[in-house]
């Protein structure tokens, strides 16, 4: 009878703590939309090849400012059975996917771009006759999908696809990023057809890839190279003159792929490359003006400042991811100035709030808020969005510029309405974007931060953290050039992007993109002040020659656009807005939102049987935790882990149609 006592206390005490934990979870309102993956669990079909990516290599061509990548999947049957295989993975925020191939044995498919409607249902109907077909879509502009349809056992089947990207220097370093892994996504959100991979299968934490990753990269300057660094990877540099280098993987990071390729460089002098580049093209002509702003501006009196730090202590940042973000904040709160206010906002499946009011940065309260953000472990969902709405609603203190920082590795699912929240809320505050852990979602946060005019941050490491919070607080106390504007003086230029230029703060280029007619004459003026003295550069355009060389151009063009459309407007069916980045992305040959490249083998190779779709597994990045994407507990509350209750793990399952939502 005692022992029976016992046990019922025991499940009373843990029921009562496991609803204290929820004390900030979402609210029950209806049907959980919470999207966590499900963890891969090999098939014991002997007869199933359950791992059909064999292996992924890249190789990066960087000229001057323009990277050109070159993309290869290999898909390997090595089962009895045909199968489908499905494979998510990330790309750079500012890649232009122009070129797609399929090699099946001795035959080579160049992939035509459609329509994504159209390219589906290609694709879907290829599948259906037996026809070994491969589509390629954008779930997001920093996220893609491969279905590979009819791998035959035996099949080895090669995909390349290939893409350029602006490289652009802050600080004088220049920064190459290959990302690896897609994060696991929250959103308790009603969510769209084209949103299935979100439930995408994740291996195990700390479980290695199981495809190996190979990456070269050939560097070709315009000046002479120094000081090559891959914080992210072992590599070897080999130099090939003063102004060229070839990067290659060192061969124990083959199982490389759960962490972003991260390789930076300077150029002899601290230099950038700077100056406009022409393209003559058949239809259109395009440039691109890359100006060295001035030096930083001396010492100045600077205006009191206002901070809300908003910190995601959501279950993806379980552990290491949180351990670096406390880190973060650590540095940036105890460095305020005494002048300065600031507020601290936490969120999770909920959120909860310092102070109603923001507080002055006295000793006091600097230890309140280093203390509260000690104490969270992360867990539960990423309520983004709501967080946003109450950091902007913080009544706002008079004679103070308001700045809000985001610490968080973006693993949400609403990338366009936090875009959207931000832009209608900008002259209310600047916002920056700290992206912490090893595979952030750098879309959102580098969108966040264009819209808030502001610039985002990545940090993979924990020792990163003291110098990108350096690095904030000399962008914040001192912007390098202000109201900047761009004449064009008998130079016929159109559809320049962007078409206003915010502030410059940091010492990184200006950039502008453009279009232009007749022939390349005249000059463009670039105007602002720097501090409190004005500044003026004026570019003679008739010295300069077309080139082709500079076809990149183009597509660096329509991507920049088709980015703004992607990240300030909402995007769906009904909008305008979808017509013209469907247009840009048929015009241009390049994958968006609505158009998909498609590539079909005119063969029947399956003449009876169905294949077997298969979801190929991808790595948790390197630190992520189990408890990503809404398991486990809320805020700093208990797990309920801690009471004996793990994560189930949902079975892996040979058909589609059994996998558990």
């Amino acid at each position: 009878m005692k022992n029976r006592t016992a046990i019922w206390a025991l499940l009373i005490l843990a029921v009562l703590l496991m609803e204290s934990a929820g004390a900030f979870a979402q609210p029950e309102t209806g049907e959980d939309k919470t999207l966590s993956p499900y963890f891969f669990v090999k098939s014991d079909d002997p007869e199933l090849d359950p791992l059909p990516l064999k292996s992924t290599s890249a190789h990066a061509h960087i000229s001057g400012v323009i990277a050109d990548v070159a993309v290869t999947q290999v898909y390997k049957n090595e089962g009895k059975r045909p199968i489908e295989a499905i494979y998510i993975f990330p790309a750079s925020t500012r890649a232009a996917v122009h070129s797609m191939k399929m090699t099946i044995g001795e035959r080579t498919l160049i992939a035509k771009i459609a329509k994504r409607e159209d390219a589906r249902r290609e694709y879907e109907e290829a599948k259906q006759s037996g026809k070994s077909a491969s589509l390629l879509e954008q779930q997001r502009p920093n996220v893609f999908q491969m279905n590979v349809a009819n791998i035959l056992p035996g099949d080895v089947i090669h995909v390349e696809m290939k893409y350029t990207e602006l490289l652009v220097p802050t600080d004088a370093i220049y920064e190459f990023i290959y990302p690896t892994v897609v994060g696991p996504r929250y959103s308790n959100h009603e969510t769209h057809p084209q949103d299935n991979w979100l439930a995408n299968p994740y291996l195990q934490q700390g479980e290695l890839p199981a495809d190996p990753f190979d990456m070269k990269v050939d560097l070709v300057a315009g000046m002479p190279v120094q000081h090559i660094i891959c914080p992210s990877h072992k590599v070897a540099v080999k130099y090939d003159g003063p102004t060229s280098a070839s990067i290659t993987l060192d061969p124990s990071e083959k199982n490389g792929a759960n962490r972003d390729f991260i390789l930076k460089y300077r150029l002899a002098g601290g230099r950038i490359e700077t100056g406009l580049l022409l393209y003559k093209g058949a239809e259109e002509n395009f440039f691109l003006l890359m100006l060295q702003p001035p030096k930083r501006p001396a010492d100045k009196e600077i205006l009191p400042r206002e901070y809300i730090f908003i910190v995601d202590v959501s279950g993806s940042m379980h552990g290491f991811p949180l351990d670096m973000s406390k880190k973060l904040l650590k540095d940036l709160i105890a460095n305020l100035r005494g002048g300065d206010k600031f507020n601290v906002l936490l969120f999770a499946g909920g959120s909860s709030l310092m102070s109603e009011e923001s507080l002055a940065a006295s000793p006091d309260n600097v230890q309140r808020a280093l203390t509260l953000i000690e104490r969270q472990r992360g867990g539960g969902g990423t309520e983004l969005l709501p967080a946003l709405k109450r950091a902007f609603g913080i009544p706002r203190a008079e004679g103070f510029s308001r700045t809000i920082v985001i610490a968080t590795d973006g693993y949400v699912a609403v990338e366009e309405k936090a875009f959207d929240l931000i832009r209608n809320n900008l002259g209310d505050a600047n916002v920056f974007t700290f992206g912490i852990g090893s595979a952030v979602n750098r879309h959102l946060l580098e969108g966040m931060a264009r819209g808030g005019m502001g610039e985002p941050f990545v940090i993979t490491k924990p020792e990163e953290a003291p110098e990108k919070a350096k690095r904030f607080r000399q962008l914040i106390l001192s912007p390098v050039l202000t109201r900047v504007k761009v004449d064009f003086r008998r130079f016929e230029a159109y559809d320049v992007e962007p078409r206003s230029i915010p502030d410059v703060l940091a010492e990184r280029p200006i950039t502008v993109f453009g279009k232009w007619r007749g022939n390349p004459s005249g000059s463009i003026r670039i105007t602002g002040l720097g501090g409190t003295h004005a500044f003026e550069a004026i570019i003679p355009v008739e010295k300069v020659k077309p080139l082709e060389s500079n076809s990149a151009l183009r597509y660096l063009w329509a991507r920049h656009r088709i980015s703004l459309l992607s990240d300030y407007n909402h995007l769906r069916p009904n909008d305008e807005r979808v017509k013209e980045v469907t247009s840009l992305g048929m015009t241009y040959n390049l994958l968006t939102a609505y158009t998909s490249f498609v590539a079909i083998d005119s063969q029947v190779r399956l003449v009876d049987g169905q294949a077997v779709t298969v979801e190929q597994p991808l790595p948790l990045p390197q630190g992520v935790s189990n408890y990503a994407a809404g398991e486990g507990a809320k805020l700093s509350a208990p797990s309920s882990a801690a009471f004996g209750f793990v994560q189930p793990h949902r079975q892996y399952s040979k058909n589609a149609a059994d996998k558990q939502e």
